[in-house]
């Protein structure tokens, strides 16, 4: 997908904006500027660091969501005693 970095000429706001052949100039959305600086983007890097890093990540975050869900669960229950 062609999608690209800019820096607002403007206002200093970096955005990323999807830009299609059928779609119109990307302009800022914070001031609605069009003079813009293409920057240029940092490659993903993949590596048994990142994967983990990314995994603790994902672990840490589905922890703390089944954390709330359980949470809700018993209030649910204490309130409705069916």
């Amino acid at each position: 997908m062609p999608i690209f970095e800019y820096a607002c000429k403007q206002c200093g706001k970096e955005f990323e904006a999807l830009v299609l052949k059928t779609t119109p100039e990307p302009s800022c959305p914070k001031c609605k500027s069009t003079e813009l600086e293409k920057l240029i983007s940092r490659p993903a890097i993949k590596s048994e660091s990142t994967h983990g890093l990314a995994m603790k990540a994902a672990q840490k975050r589905d922890k703390k969501a089944g954390a709330e869900a359980a949470r809700v669960q018993r209030e649910y229950e204490l309130n409705h005693n069916d």
